[in-house]
């Protein structure tokens, strides 16, 4: 019998009975692999758990609140949810509710999809001090995330900010600080947020990069958004940025030459910062960044790094945003690259572990790519998975899944919150929307969010 036979034998006599998987995350990550888990192996049973009792992970805390289109995937994701082989259960914690190794216990394929829930440090004097965020922070804050409804940035104290970092995530701050509140008053920004905004006194938002404009991590899409709401300098580095990306956009240059306006938006390439400031007249408080000038260097292979040249200036700001990057967090039991701030694997397959246990997702290639990077990562995963099962190195004992699971978390006391649930939050939240002429009026609190999932229909 040749293998290709034998293979399809395999994966026909497995497709007949349970495929037992729980997948921990339901953001694009977990919600890609679980759809193609459904499509590949007419077996597979998938629960996805998730610590919130929302689903959808970034794309309901992450995308900015201008940017709706991009949060069309979730009309996808609920189609994977709503399969009969499929559940969602969120409000279970991994690592406080469950354990790593009683999730695999209980299932014959445990993916981890759960993110970067924290930030890189620069580890610089000063970066304890209030009015220093990170840009997660103050993106989970504008998105109404329970963990952060609570931020209080301060928005009155000065009419500048500084922003570390130019990729689209500092692009995405800048703009909502920007942005004109009567434009967002119509998106489902979190009601503290807009008025917290509406009463801003910013005017002037400073994107810090160690490199040059050449290296700037921006797409072209979201500079010509920003264009349309703030004046935009210097001009004659975006006037060499572009050409170098062959973009064409000619209102850019008419823009650059035209009066700063009332809301600005200032580039400084060739600058890192080197410690906060702390402010004179409020203890414990930023007051501006000191940054040294860089330079670039060759280090071979046509890679160019930052250096400081011991030259120094202020900025002086009331609120620092740092778009330096997010970080995942290890769990007992997993094997973690501190380094690099993911679970070292191969094409999904967790290293140095019992076969059976994945990661798809920003744990598995670290927080780099769109939404749609994690369709191809799930793709990678999945396809592991099947030759694992297919080779019958997973999948071959008993395995109780679903069953097991929901005895576990009664026997803990574990409130969990399944998809039922988030369609009622999902539900009070539009109609406490069409009140404000919003898609939705997000729940902001544990508590709100907990009571509106049980209550009766």
């Amino acid at each position: 019998m040749s293998m290709f036979l034998a293979r399809r034998l395999v994966t026909r006599c497995f497709s007949s009975r349970p495929l037992h998987v729980c997948i921990v995350g339901s953001g694009p990550a977990g919600f890609y692999t679980a759809d193609k888990l459904l499509k590949a192996h007419e077996g597979a049973r998938i629960d996805i758990i998730d610590r919130l009792p929302t689903p959808y992970g970034l794309v309901r805390s992450g995308v900015a609140p201008d940017h709706p289109e991009t949060k069309i995937a979730i009309n996808q994701f609920s189609r994977v949810a709503q399969h009969e082989r499929c559940a969602f259960y969120g409000n279970v914690k991994l690592g406080s509710d469950l354990s790593l190794s009683e999730l695999r216990d209980l299932y014959h394929v445990v993916v981890l999809a759960y993110g970067a829930e924290t930030d890189k440090d620069l580890g610089i004097p000063g970066e304890s001090l209030g009015g220093v965020f990170s840009a997660r922070e103050f993106v989970w804050w504008y998105n109404g995330h329970p963990d952060y409804s609570s931020l209080k940035p301060d928005l009155k104290s000065s009419d500048k900010a500084v922003i570390l970092g130019q990729g689209n995530v500092a692009l995405d701050v800048a703009r909502i600080l920007l942005r004109p509140t009567t434009e967002l008053a119509s998106t489902d920004i979190a009601t503290h947020a807009l008025s917290a905004l509406e009463e801003s006194s910013i005017r002037k938002v400073y994107l810090v990069g160690r490199r040059g404009p050449v290296q700037a991590a921006l797409t072209a899409k979201e500079l010509r958004e920003i264009l349309g709401i703030v004046s935009v300098g210097p001009a004659e580095c975006f006037r060499r940025w572009c050409s170098f990306r062959s973009l064409r956009i000619s209102p850019l240059h008419r823009k650059f030459e035209g009066d700063c306006g009332q809301r600005e938006l200032h580039f400084v390439f060739f600058r890192q910062p080197e410690r906060f400031l702390e402010s004179d007249e409020s203890k414990g408080r930023v007051s501006g960044v000191n940054l040294e000038k860089t330079i670039l260097e060759s280090v071979g292979s046509g890679k160019q790094i930052a250096v400081g040249t011991g030259e120094f200036e202020d900025i002086n700001c009331s609120m620092v945003l740092k778009a330096i990057g997010y970080q995942s967090v290890p769990i007992n039991g997993l094997p973690f690259d501190h380094k690099k701030g993911i679970v070292p694997n191969v094409r999904g397959r967790v290293v140095s572990t019992e076969p059976g246990l994945y990661v798809c997702g920003w744990l598995k290639r670290g927080p780099v790519g769109i939404i749609a990077t994690n369709l191809y990562c799930a793709e990678e995963t999945v396809g592991s998975i099947s030759q694992d099962i297919e080779e019958g190195g997973v999948g071959k004992s008993e395995k109780e899944g679903s069953k097991g699971l929901m005895q576990l978390l009664e026997k803990k006391e574990v409130k969990m919150v399944d998809f039922s649930g988030w369609e009622k939050i999902d539900a009070k939240e539009k109609q406490m929307g069409i009140d404000r002429n919003k898609p939705r009026e997000k729940l902001v609190t544990w508590e709100d969010l907990l009571a509106a999932a049980s209550a009766d229909s």
